[in-house]
């Protein structure tokens, strides 16, 4: 089989043992730094995109607590998410909205203001004058202290629960996906990170996908080259504005396929993504998420994987024209004490360490300040209890994503 015969040639630099000083870039399909030790990530998502705009999770702990428990997995990052509608807000009032109105508009007058007063409680550094990106920036100061990467991902245009194919978010140009916005979004950013020196890399777009809510969408712009026009502009800005940072480009489908991009397939009109067209192509990187819980077959399972974009990955192959870095930034499963034993989430531990590609599982967060209208929701698929205090099942933890991370990191 080629994708047995390939990774058996799969030669890894020195793994770095603590978080880089310098950027990050690329050789081939490895990340590493500027002594040329390879980084790979091992790590979870923490959201704040939802509707307060906010990490969540900050009512019941601090951020240095939350970091703690992450670093105590052995893990090195973190996969933060914002919402553009964030940015939009400090364009369009000329300042960034404190945490306590944010709250206040997303959970109401009584629930918000209570809400703001346990984080203040809880993180004695944030207060009356904090604002939202503010706290973006103490959970990366933090996780900088603590050796954690913090990899910057564009979940969702409007703060909302993400996603859904009639959401609004979909889309370059879906109802609240504003592509102008989306851009300078990322010019703010791109040139805000340089002060933060845990983010070395960012996610440009979380699950593109259909937007069935608008049908001329879905017929004329859902396709390839359209991908290829607004991902490969947004990146060529967030490289002019910061030259430092990995770009990560996600695919369609959910960002489950990015099967026309290893082998350099035409597009559509001739448009095809080369790795040697970019003049930074030492900065990019693959993603793709995976949720398929029901795989009865973990060989179709990594197959479906290799096939879909992991093929990048492969040295040896003369039909891969475009060698990148693979990670899979988001998979996940309820948190329990029988799960993570099914074959999809044991075939995931064990075949992402032995291609030796990064990965990032959803999700730190045992619940939420608001999730589609229900407030402090639970979360059953949390590493963390509801309370943010403890591992919602030690037994996942220890017989799994531990053993995950160790795998990974050696």
């Amino acid at each position: 089989m080629r994708l047995l015969s390939a990774l058996a040639l799969f030669i890894a630099p020195r793994i770095a043992g603590a978080i880089s000083t310098g950027p990050l870039s690329t050789e081939g399909r490895w990340i590493v730094d500027s002594n040329g030790e390879n980084v790979t990530f091992a790590g979870v998502n923490w959201p704040g995109a939802a509707d307060a705009m906010l990490p969540e999770g900050l009512q019941y702990q601090s951020i240095e607590y939350i970091v703690s428990k992450i670093k105590s997995l052995g893990m090195n990052v973190v996969r933060l998410t914002f919402a553009t509608e964030m940015i939009d807000d400090i364009y369009e009032k000329g300042s960034d909205t404190s945490i306590e109105d944010s709250l206040v508009n997303a959970l109401g007058n009584d629930n918000g203001t209570a809400v703001y007063r346990e984080i203040v409680k809880h993180n004695s550094q944030l207060g009356g004058n904090t604002t939202r990106l503010q706290v973006f920036d103490a959970v990366a100061d933090e996780c900088y202290r603590q050796g954690i990467y913090v990899h910057l991902d564009n979940h969702i245009s409007k703060g909302m629960w993400c996603c859904d194919t009639n959401d609004g978010n979909s889309w370059f140009g879906d109802k609240y996906f504003d592509v102008e916005n989306w851009y300078r979004g990322w010019r703010y950013m791109a040139e805000h990170v340089k002060s933060l020196p845990a983010v070395k890399s960012v996610g440009m777009r979380n699950e593109l996908r259909s937007p069935d809510s608008n049908s001329d969408l879905v017929d004329k712009t859902y396709n390839w080259q359209y991908w290829y026009k607004h991902m490969v502009e947004n990146a060529n800005q967030i490289h002019d504005v910061n030259p430092d940072v990995l770009i990560y480009f996600s695919g369609l489908n959910y960002d489950t396929i990015l099967t026309p991009i290893p082998t350099g397939a035409d597009l559509g009109n001739g448009t095809k993504f080369l790795k040697d067209d970019f003049s930074y192509g030492d900065k990019i990187v693959l993603e793709l998420h995976n949720y398929d819980r029901t795989a009865t077959s973990c060989d179709d399972l990594k197959s479906g994987l290799w096939n879909g974009g992991f093929n990048a990955l492969d040295t040896t192959n003369s039909s891969i024209v475009n060698t990148f870095p693979v990670q899979m930034t988001e998979f996940g499963f309820p948190q329990d004490n029988t799960t993570y034993t099914d074959v999809y989430a044991s075939c995931l531990r064990e075949w992402l360490p032995e291609i030796q590609a990064g990965w990032m599982v959803w999700v730190i967060a045992g619940s939420y300040y608001i999730r589609e209208g229900v407030q402090d929701d639970e979360e059953l698929w949390g590493l963390l209890d509801h309370t943010w205090s403890d591992w919602r099942s030690p037994a996942a933890i220890n017989n799994g994503l531990k053993r995950m991370v160790e795998a990974t990191l050696g």
